[in-house]
Formats: structure tokens, C-alpha cells, sequence
């Protein structure tokens, strides 16, 4: 506990928005992201990341459940290359249905610009050959 005599404490893997969120949770028990919905998903996974890494794991699931509210055009894209990283599976194949439900929305969103992550434009290429294959029944 070296840093009580510290001036200044540095966390890392975090921005102070999220660390003061983390703070607030514990302190008052609040589970607040902020009013700003574009950066509701981000403050999500940034504090659900700061969950696990602090072991607090009803924080971790108000977390969870908020990703799972915030999927929309503009977000279903980055959630789910956020799930995939995270590993979870919950949360991967609802942004999927999500896509695949909402293709006009999320591509006029810019969604298909911003994916980065290989294996999950292959995975979303998969599901869109399936609804193909499908709709040719």
C-alpha cells in the first residue's frame, strides 16, 4: 500500500471517468455511466474490464447487462468485437442477431467501417451466406 504515501497514483488500463465510476460503485453503491449514449457501451466495457480485474462481480453483471441494452446500429459493431475479445458468448450472439436483424441500419451506421478484427468480418460473412442459403429454400 505504498501509494496512501504517494502524491500521485497511476492506475493503468483505464481512463478516470471509468476509475471514478469504479470509485463511486464502491463507495455508494451507484451503478452510473454517464448521461452521453454514444459513450454509455464504452464506459460499459471500460468498467466491466475494471470489475474483473478489482474482483468486484455484481459490478461486472450491472456492466453486462448495460452492453446488452446498448446494442443499437452504431454500437452492435464494436460490441461485437468487444464480446469476442472478452470471450463472451452471450453478448457475441446477440450483437449477431442483431446485425443480421438490422443489416440496413447497421451498415447507413457506419458499422461496416468499423471493423477491424479479421476473424470477425469472416464470422459475420458466415452468417450472411447462411441467410442466403436460407432465403433460397
Amino acid at each position: 500500500m505504498k501509494e496512501r504515501d504517494a502524491a500521485e497514483v497511476t492506475v493503468t488500463h483505464t481512463d478516470l471517468a471509468s476509475f471514478t465510476a469504479l470509485v463511486d460503485y464502491l463507495l455508494s453503491d451507484k451503478f452510473d455511466l454517464g448521461e452521453e449514449e454514444g459513450s454509455r457501451a464504452q464506459r460499459a466495457l471500460d468498467l466491466r474490464e475494471l470489475a474483473q480485474m478489482y474482483q468486484v462481480p455484481r459490478l461486472e453483471l450491472l456492466c453486462a447487462q448495460a452492453l446488452q441494452e446498448s446494442v443499437a446500429p452504431a454500437t452492435a459493431v464494436p460490441l461485437l468485437e468487444a464480446a469476442h475479445t472478452m470471450g463472451d458468448g452471450r453478448l457475441l450472439a446477440q450483437c449477431r442477431r442483431y446485425v443480421a436483424d438490422h443489416a440496413a441500419e447497421v451498415r447507413a451506421s457506419g458499422g461496416v467501417e468499423q471493423l477491424r478484427d479479421l476473424g470477425v468480418a469472416k464470422g459475420l460473412l458466415g452468417d450472411a451466406l447462411d441467410q442466403v442459403a436460407e432465403l433460397k429454400k
